[in-house]
């Protein structure tokens, strides 16, 4: 019978620093890292009412809402959000132009 040699393994360090390297998963780190700071932007208020649902072309970020009282309300807020959202945008160097809340896209 002959000896298997397992000696090209695919170490994990190798794997990771190939993920990051790809386009499209740095992009989805850097998107979900600025979701984090919804709570902080939005406010205790609307922390627990909202949250971020995904980035649209044209940098529009699209918030699930929990109905169409709190969407209205954020609506009205999307000036002051948007002021708020500037310092975690310029860290993360992302464009954020506007802010689009639907409550078709909460779930619970």
């Amino acid at each position: 019978m002959k000896k298997v040699l397992y000696t090209d393994f695919v170490t994990t360090e190798s794997l990771v620093e190939e993920l990051l390297g790809q386009k499209e998963i740095k992009k989805a780190i850097t998107r979900n890292n600025l979701y984090k700071f919804w709570d902080k932007v939005a406010g205790a208020k609307f922390a627990n009412k909202s949250k971020p649902y995904s980035m649209m072309g044209g940098g529009v970020m699209v918030i699930a809402c929990e109905n169409a009282i709190i969407a209205q309300e954020l609506t009205l807020r999307k000036t002051q959000l948007l002021v708020k959202f500037e310092p975690y945008l310029k860290s993360l160097k992302l464009n954020v132009k506007d802010l689009r809340f639907d409550p078709k896209k909460w779930e619970a």
